[in-house]
């Protein structure tokens, strides 16, 4: 998987044929969903068909189990944690370190994903971001939050958007995506929360359908400016060690430097 991905494409476990479009449309991680997206009838067949798909390997394939302390979560485990095509298991509905160790000592090291999506998980993001050495990322579910927090506006979840934000840095985990923009006719809305997230320090997002991931894509990579600044700040880093002031009088130290890094590298990737 690329060291910076910024689409993640969510698609239903219950319907092959839609997977395999989703795994065509140039997402940089596709999510296949056994958890809100599949009826409860349908879990089983959900299963059984993901476990057919990634008994081949597959080019980063992430799967979001069913709740951990709910009736299908085991058997979603052990069916799918030890396939090939498995990149990761994303873990809904989070709120403990504890359920994250629990997950992690029984799925041989795979990379596991936690989604805060209630007030309890948000209060414990940095228990859970330090969990385990297998967790290898954080993020909101918000529809979940929203409705567990009685939010009408979407500024209500900007705290707990930076509280996650701020968990994963401190845990020296990647920056999280942002949770899903659900009206997929508006294209305009989603860039509009893309530019707000990334101020927020998003970084990409899920989609649920492949006609967001241009306008995620897009949103997310560097300006042409940014990488001129970037570039600058890494040229200057070189020239003389230790903190400095660029011709600009903006001031760069080693954290500057880094972001600089970032900013290039994240232009670059594959």
């Amino acid at each position: 998987m690329t060291p910076y991905p910024l689409t993640w494409l969510y698609v239903p476990g219950d319907r092959p044929p839609v997977v395999a479009k989703a795994l065509a449309a140039g997402a940089d991680v596709v999510v296949i969903d056994l958890e809100d997206a599949v009826a409860p009838d349908r879990k089983e067949y959900a299963r059984a068909a993901t476990a057919e798909l990634l008994a081949e390997p597959q080019l980063n394939v992430h799967v979001r189990v069913n709740a951990l302390d709910g009736p299908w979560a085991s058997d979603d485990l052990r069916a799918l944690a030890p396939l090939p095509g498995v990149s990761g298991l994303r873990l809904p509905k989070v709120t403990s370190a504890e359920g994250v160790v629990a997950v992690a000592e029984n799925t041989g090291g795979l990379p596991l994903y936690a989604l805060l999506e209630t007030a309890l998980g948000i209060e414990r993001a940095f228990s859970i971001a330090t969990a385990h050495p297998s967790l290898h990322g954080i993020a909101l579910g918000e529809a979940d939050l929203r409705a567990d927090l009685g939010v009408r506006d979407d500024a209500g979840l900007d705290w707990a958007r930076s509280r996650v934000i701020v968990a994963a840095r401190a845990a020296d985990l990647a920056p999280p995506p942002q949770s899903v923009h659900p009206d997929i006719r508006d294209l305009e809305g989603l860039a509009a929360s893309c530019a707000h997230g990334r101020t927020l320090g998003f970084l990409g997002r899920a989609a649920i359908h492949p006609r967001q991931l241009p306008v995620i894509e897009s949103a997310f990579l560097p300006t042409d400016r940014e990488l001129e600044e970037a570039e600058t700040i890494v040229k200057a880093a070189v020239r003389e060690e230790g903190a400095q002031a660029l011709p600009s009088g903006q001031f760069i130290d080693a954290a500057v430097v880094a972001a600089a890094q970032r900013t290039l590298a994240l232009a670059r990737r594959t």
